[in-house]
């Protein structure tokens, strides 16, 4: 299993999870961390609306992280 592990703050994680509400694509942890399935992910942005794009991981996470889509999972913390 391949993981990018990325650290956000409080208020990025909760826009997260106001963002991506399919348990498929992003579930919290026992440690409360927030994982994201990569594939999921990548099958959600497709039908998110223009409206909602600043709610998805990439606007969330700006220009600080460079994700990478070749693993299965981020784990974000």
């Amino acid at each position: 299993m391949s993981i990018q592990e990325i650290t956000l703050s409080n208020n990025q994680k909760k826009k997260l999870q106001k963002g991506i509400t399919q348990e498929s694509v992003l579930f919290q942890d026992d440690n409360g961390d927030l994982v994201v399935n990569v594939e999921a992910y990548q099958e959600f942005k497709l039908t998110v609306k223009k409206n909602e794009r600043h709610l998805l991981i990439e606007a969330v996470v700006g220009d600080e992280v460079e994700l990478d889509f070749s693993v299965e999972y981020f784990i974000f913390s």
